[in-house]
């Protein structure tokens, strides 16, 4: 007696052919820690704001992007890091995973937190200018490392890009 067949169909969302919205945008990509990488992720995210129609948003996103990636390339041990972009409630979530573990010595950890903030002086300001949050800490992955994130809420990004986020345009 022969084996009953059975055909399996692509889900749903594999076959239809709706465009892409911001709801939809959830992305993420491992890079080398290497000097191209922050440029591969600024095109990245240009690329996927496009897609999804936040083109508003892009000149805020990829300052984020590429201060993140540099400072993910600067201080990661190890040869690649994690970004990922996320939309959600009208927000663009950044978050960045690099390989350098927290130290346990105190003085060593503030000095090395010391040294991440300053690198991350321009982010600071992009992100208080949408009127966003950024932060940095322990990974919470195997493996360890350390989380770099940043929030940008849609209406802030915006106006950054129209030059009312107090930078002269």
């Amino acid at each position: 007696m022969p084996a009953p067949t059975t055909t399996c169909s692509p889900p749903a969302a594999a076959t239809a052919s709706t465009p892409p919205t911001p709801e939809t945008l959830a992305y993420s990509l491992t890079l080398p820690a290497a000097l191209q990488s922050p440029a591969i992720a600024r095109a990245a995210t240009r690329t996927i704001l496009r897609a999804h129609g936040l083109e508003d948003m892009t000149d805020a996103a990829v300052q984020v992007v590429s201060e993140l990636a540099s400072c993910a390339c600067r201080f990661t041990p190890t040869a690649e890091f994690y970004a990922a972009l996320r939309y959600r409630d009208a927000t663009l979530r950044v978050i960045l995973y690099d390989g350098h573990p927290r130290h346990t010595n105190p003085r060593l950890a503030a000095a090395c937190e010391t040294r991440r903030r300053a690198a991350l002086r321009v982010l600071a300001c992009v992100v208080r200018a949408c009127g966003g949050d950024w932060g940095f800490g322990d990974a919470r992955e195997p493996g360890g490392g350390t989380r770099m994130w940043a929030v940008l809420p849609h209406q802030g990004a915006r106006a950054y890009l129209r030059g009312a986020g107090g930078f002269e345009r």
